[in-house]
């Protein structure tokens, strides 16, 4: 079908099936809109995000097994 068949045939639609036909397109429109890559636009390299060395220079990290046996020790007693 053609473009101009298409509008002759909605001008002969009565009013309400009209306006059906335009919420339909505009449906359509939407569900197959393109989808902007906002992802790419902007990557920071993960060497630069501010987490990145947030517990440098911290004495009770410098080794983080015994971190984590001293931590679980006093919360859980020795049973750990």
């Amino acid at each position: 079908m053609e473009a101009g068949n298409i509008v002759h045939e909605m001008a002969s639609l009565p009013p309400q099936a009209q306006q059906e036909v335009l919420d339909f397109v505009a449906f359509l429109k939407t569900r197959y809109a393109t989808k902007p890559l906002a992802w790419k636009a902007k990557r920071t390299k993960l060497a630069d995000e501010p987490f990145i060395g947030m517990w440098q220079g911290r004495e009770d990290m410098r080794d983080s097994t015994a971190w984590v046996r001293d931590h679980r020790q006093r919360e859980w007693g020795n049973n750990a």
